[in-house]
């Protein structure tokens, strides 16, 4: 994407909305690449649009709690966490191209409908430039599209199905998070070391999006190693009592199950199969084995002692050494008095660079950030040297593997990284089956 056509892809359309304080985005004509919302103040609005209520509610607090961080810190408030790490030198604490960083929220209720209405009213009402959050691939599929359509930047929060970067990936949209893929190419090999190549699984999943890529993904993977899949059963996302989903895997011949499960649902699910004994029973002269593909420290919580032993992925964890991640932690500890998750990483990750994009393109244009971003090599944020990809706008990193602690030493150390995969075993070609069936499409500046 070229300077050239960004700017030229910003011709003005006619639009009645030339007045503050309506309530719809603010269309400026007196610039040949007016955009959506261009501020004009001293001042720019990000939109925040997190799970505050439903199943991934725990999740989407601690997303707005890293979100506040990251404006602190762009505003020069605070100690700077990843601003002194981040291998861009662009942020200065000054903002972002001289303007104080404000931010309005919102509830995605984990309901596409909702996630988008609440987008909608952050962009038309409160003049957000840039809309970021979620902690569902549905919700963060369907505010990427109504993006995509106004004409701003969507930075995906904690999405993990393929479908986001890949049937459905938009040209206004970005995600730093890994997915489904990722996640099966680095389990299935610890997962064959653990457990051997003759493997029985009963999957349950969440009948949606995310549930859908990842119960894919993580079959064709561990499929190729030689598992045999016995079963997968879809859950509705808003169930609670998976007791009737476990009782059919006892009978199965099943001695592996895998909880395509997040959040919520993981945790219930989870607590479930350790009290149908699933845990203690051996099948096929084997012990019985569950596995967690997407985990997160604050899932661990909810689990309890469940989670001993049981092995997952995860995108980042606060226990890593690198002086990004020691940096985030350390200052997401001084604010709140606990360690971050990974949501709250990719969240805070998120947002400073989308503000080291605008300052890098010198412009709020949406399509100067997009260009800033693609192909952007960078390095400090907490998972190594990370590519955001031109092709999909997807990012590629290190992928971790991670187990339940037996011996936790405390309430938050819970997980153990048993392996650190690097980026070219979860690295895929733009055109892979599992990404195919969408295009990128062009830059939309809304004007």
């Amino acid at each position: 994407m070229s300077k050239s056509n960004f700017t030229r892809r910003g011709v003005l359309k006619t639009s009645a909305v030339a007045g503050a304080g309506l309530a719809m985005p603010t269309f400026f004509t007196s610039m040949a690449n007016a955009y959506t919302n261009e501020p004009s103040g001293d001042t720019v609005t990000l939109g925040f649009n997190v799970p505050q209520s439903g199943p991934y509610a725990d999740e989407g607090a601690d997303e707005l709690r890293a979100y506040q961080l990251a404006v602190k810190h762009l505003n020069g408030e605070g100690d700077g966490g990843m601003l002194n790490t981040f291998s861009s030198k662009e942020l200065q604490g000054n903002g972002i191209l001289g303007k104080k960083v404000a931010f309005v929220t919102g509830d995605t209720q984990t309901k596409s409908d909702a996630a988008r209405a609440s987008a909608k009213s952050m962009i038309e009402k409160d003049g957000a430039i840039m809309i970021t959050g979620g902690s569902s691939s549905g919700v963060a599929i369907a505010v990427q599209g109504l993006c995509q359509e106004a004409g701003v930047i969507f930075m995906a929060g904690l999405t993990h199905s393929n479908d986001t970067t890949g049937k459905d990936k938009k040209a206004n949209g970005f995600r730093h998070f890994f997915n489904a893929y990722m996640s099966g190419a680095a389990l299935a090999p610890v997962l064959e070391k653990m457990y051997g190549s003759d493997r029985k699984a009963y999957h349950l999943t969440a009948d949606y999006t995310w549930g859908w890529t990842q119960e894919e993904s993580i079959k064709a993977a561990t499929e190729a190693l030689g598992w045999e899949t016995v079963n997968a059963v879809k859950t509705p996302l808003a169930a609670t009592d998976f007791s009737s989903y476990i009782a059919p895997v006892l009978n199965s011949g099943a001695d592996v199950l895998v909880l395509n499960h997040y959040g919520g649902n993981m945790v219930n699910s989870l607590t479930n199969a350790v009290q149908f004994g699933l845990r203690d029973k051996q099948v096929n002269g084997k012990n019985f084995e569950i596995v967690v593909p997407l985990y997160s420290r604050l899932m661990a919580q909810g689990a309890g002692e469940n989670v001993k032993g049981i092995f997952g992925s995860t995108n980042w964890h606060w226990s890593l050494t690198d002086e990004g991640s020691k940096t985030f932690t350390q200052s997401f500890g001084k604010e709140y008095g606990r360690p971050p998750s990974q949501a709250a990483q990719t969240c805070y990750v998120q947002t400073l660079l989308y503000a080291d994009a605008a300052t890098r393109a010198g412009t709020f244009n949406p399509c100067g950030i997009a260009e800033a971003l693609e192909g952007f090599e960078f390095d400090g944020l907490g998972n190594g040297p990370t590519l955001y990809r031109a092709d999909d706008h997807q990012c590629f990193k290190d992928v971790l593997v991670v187990r339940g602690k037996e011996n936790p030493e405390s309430e938050f150390d819970l997980l153990e990284v048993v392996e650190v995969t690097p980026a070219a075993q979860v690295t895929y070609p733009p055109d892979h089956p599992m990404f195919a069936g969408g295009a990128l499409g062009d830059c939309n500046p809304g004007a």
